[in-house]
């Protein structure tokens, strides 16, 4: 008797088959609605399906509430905009109390919407509150010594939020007693001469184990703590990792940062590297609390610095698998290839009910998305004339909101009629060139940061004004579309020199990094008192009922 072929999960086959298995009762509404939600086929479709315009700097942060009908969003002008996507109204804008770019804001759960969490370029850490009266009442939680790039909330906590910054520090916040304690300060594992202290740009706590959380920025480590381990009387010093994770073939590399971080609901760890790849990691493939260093004087070392990461994948879409003949070995994490992450601090997620899809912004304004299985590239969506460094998937349903240097929100659905397929000229960004320079700051820092270096990079070149009325805009008559499917040939060839040109006298820009991290950090010091800590703020209009 022939067996029956098996129906992929994603074929459409199988959409037929599950929506009668729930039609004669064989499957349940709520796995109905997770297999419709995960479908390939959804995600085929997705296109715009509105674009929310209010801010007028760079969106740095977007994110849900619990329920999924509210979309918070924070920006370079210095508000907290609540949003109900499906409309494109607002529903609430406040200025933040920040005096200086906003990187992250979020919603506390169980708080009925009224308790936001807020950190900024300033440093400081900022718990914004709903009255009654419609008024906002912000108030200065802590601060750090450099800009403040992620915070993180304890699932399930209308409490308890982990922050880290610049400066190294990681501190937990309890707001039931306003009070911060300082966790630790996150020091590099060599004698680094030009910084001991490693600037953290992202955390994110184990939803499954909220006592263990991640944290990552200027090398090339994402550090597991457990909260469970810090003696809350003060004694001894907490801040040893219980676990390390890097790919093999990063360690020892002085010039690799890292972005993003994220968990599945599998307490899978997502890490976003600069200038390189995706990678997932689960529990297994760490390196364990005393990871052993190569020498910095080795020449596989200075190899994988000047020339591109050894290719972990089968082909340049970022499928891998363990290598023909081994044996009885954890398998390395899977990785995810194709996207741009030079120039800004980018977020990476997941999407899906279970987490089936994997998914970043990239510098030439694209979307890419993933199979988290397999590491297959499926999507890469047109999102933004600059950089994509945002993208939050909708609690419940299959709706995508994404952002960047472009001072709108865009809101994703399933509205196409026909499939999308990967675009022709894409091979041209896969595999990005290293380059021995990192800079986690905002867009405008970063176009502060290429005058300031030299001759690396033409901003005006590709559509940036310097001509601005504040720290924020940019010309957008100007700007090019980086991968326009219009370009003749002579565009193609210039589009391919500005991906790979970005090498170009990397190792003179290694001179004067830290200088000018304390040029920023001083100036924003000069302007601390343009807010008080505790601030009542008018809102644009009121929260809806």
């Amino acid at each position: 008797m022939r067996k029956r072929a098996r129906i992929g999960v994603d074929s459409p086959a199988a959409s037929v088959v599950n929506v009668w298995k729930r039609e004669v009762g064989e499957l349940s509404t709520r796995n109905f609605a997770r297999r419709f939600v995960a479908s390939e086929d959804l995600v085929l479709r997705l296109g715009i399906l509105r674009k929310l315009e209010k801010h007028t700097g760079c969106v740095n942060t977007i994110s849900f509430n619990d329920d999924g009908n509210i979309l918070v969003t924070g920006s370079d002008d210095k508000k907290v905009i609540f949003w109900d996507w499906e409309s494109g109204n607002v529903k609430l804008s406040f200025h933040s109390g920040h005096y200086n770019n906003v990187f992250q804001a979020k919603i506390m759960p169980y708080s009925d919407d009224r308790s936001i969490i807020t950190c900024a370029a300033d440093g400081q850490v900022r718990h914004a509150q709903i009255l009654e009266s419609g008024k906002v009442e912000t108030k200065l939680l802590t601060k750090h010594q450099a800009r403040a790039h992620k915070l993180a909330i304890e699932p399930g906590s209308p409490h308890i939020i982990y922050t880290c910054g610049e400066d190294g520090l990681v501190q937990h916040v309890d707001l039931r007693t306003q009070a911060a304690t300082k966790l630790f300060t996150c020091h590099s594992l060599r004698d680094r001469s030009f910084m001991s202290v490693i600037y953290l740009n992202a955390i994110a706590v184990d939803p499954r184990n909220p006592n263990l959380f991640s944290v990552a920025g200027a090398d090339e480590f994402a550090r597991l703590f457990d909260v469970r381990k810090y003696n809350w009387n003060g004694s001894p010093e907490f801040g040893q990792p219980v676990d390390f994770f890097c790919p093999t073939h990063l360690l020892g590399d002085e010039h690799i940062s890292i972005t993003g971080l994220a968990y599945s609901d599998q307490s899978e760890l997502l890490v976003s590297y600069a200038d390189e790849s995706i990678y997932l990691f689960s529990k297994y493939m760490g390196l364990g609390p005393n990871p052993e260093l190569p020498s910095l004087l080795s020449s596989d070392s200075d190899s994988d610095r000047d020339g591109d990461a050894p290719d972990m994948g089968q082909d340049r879409l970022g499928v891998s698998s363990p290598r023909e003949g081994e044996t009885n070995v954890v398998a390395g994490p899977q990785v995810f290839k194709g996207h741009l992450n030079r120039e800004t601090v980018k977020g990476v997620n997941f999407f899906g009910p279970k987490c089936e899809y994997v998914m970043s912004g990239s510098d030439c304004g694209r979307i890419f998305i993933w199979k988290k299985r397999g590491g297959e590239l499926i999507r890469v969506m047109e999102a933004d004339k600059h950089i994509v460094n945002c993208i939050e998937a909708h609690p419940h349903i299959t709706v995508l909101a994404s952002s960047g240097i472009e001072s709108d929100i865009k809101i994703w659905t399933p509205k196409a009629v026909e499939k999308a397929t990967l675009p022709t000229k894409l091979e041209k960004v896969l595999i990005p060139r290293r380059r021995r320079y990192f800079h986690p700051g905002g867009f405008d820092e970063v176009r502060e940061y290429f005058n300031f270096a030299g001759s690396i990079y033409e901003v005006e070149e590709e559509g940036y004004s310097n001509n601005t009325d504040d720290d924020n805009s940019y010309d957008d008559e100007d700007s090019e579309d980086f991968f326009d499917e219009d370009d003749d040939d002579d565009d193609d060839d210039n589009d391919e020199d500005d991906c790979e040109s970005m090498d170009e006298d990397g190792d003179e820009q290694e001179e004067g990094d830290e200088d000018f991290y304390d040029s920023i950090i001083n100036d924003d010091n000069d302007n601390d008192s343009s807010h008080n800590d505790d601030d009542v703020v008018d809102v644009d209009s009121s929260l809806d009922d």
